[in-house]
């Protein structure tokens, strides 16, 4: 069992170039799903934004990123990341969700996503911004 957590940006349309750029600094596979990707078409101009990529290298280095989708606020300093929290089995994450979840507010449920076999999201009863989800090792770019 393994459980991470991970730095999770937030962008409006600049995922894709900060995921390259964090690519280039650090070196690591560049993984990348856009909303065209996860089936989400209620928006066309948001289509080939990012909503889930990833920079991974062998030295550990790991960031996360995605683009608000443009109907849904997004204010640099307010809400201009997540905390990831990652694991390899269901069983782990949703022994940790039920535990996250303790006085919180849920934005979504766990449940299986586009990208994962497992995925939800909380506001903690810090307001802390959680993302959570099973690893799923596919989508490399």
């Amino acid at each position: 069992m393994s459980v991470q957590t991970v730095t999770h940006l937030n962008f409006q349309g600049q995922a894709r170039a900060a995921l390259a750029f964090y690519q280039q600094v650090f070196g690591g596979q560049l993984m990348q799903f856009t909303y065209r990707d996860a089936g989400h078409t209620a928006n066309e101009a948001d289509l080939d934004l990012i909503v889930w990529g990833q920079v991974e290298a062998p030295n550990g280095f790991r960031i996360m990123a995605f683009d608000v989708a443009g109907d849904k606020p997004w204010h640099p300093g307010e809400n201009a990341f997540y905390v990831s929290l990652r694991g390899d089995t269901q069983e782990e994450i949703k022994a940790l969700w039920d535990k996250l979840v303790d006085g919180a507010a849920i934005v979504q449920g766990l449940a299986p996503s586009s990208w994962s076999p497992m995925y939800g999201m909380v506001k903690d009863r810090f307001g802390i911004a959680w993302v959570v989800d099973v690893v799923e090792r596919a989508h490399v770019a």
